[in-house]
């Protein structure tokens, strides 16, 4: 499994948030998200919500970094992704 994070650049709060996801394995990224911290309501079906600050120390625990087009392209080809259609 590799858990993905992208640039911090989606507002809110009066910060900027980034995105968490794997690309083979909820389980994981849920394992990952708990050993770093990152709370459960930041869990949004298929990627958790990461503040900016957060991401450098993910980075450092192993997560890659990559832009926001190649996580996106990663979450679709893992089989992971719930479409917007179906977020409600």
């Amino acid at each position: 499994m590799t858990v993905l994070v992208d640039e911090p650049r989606w507002p809110a709060h009066g910060r900027l948030w980034a995105h968490l996801v794997s690309d083979d394995n909820l389980d994981e990224l849920h394992a990952f998200a708990r050993s770093h911290d990152v709370p459960a309501r930041a869990f949004d079906l298929d990627h958790y919500d990461v503040p900016e600050e957060l991401v450098p120390r993910l980075i450092a625990a192993g997560a890659q970094h990559v832009d926001g087009k190649e996580l996106v392209r990663r979450l679709i080809a893992s089989g992971l992704r719930i479409p917007a259609r179906d977020r409600r």
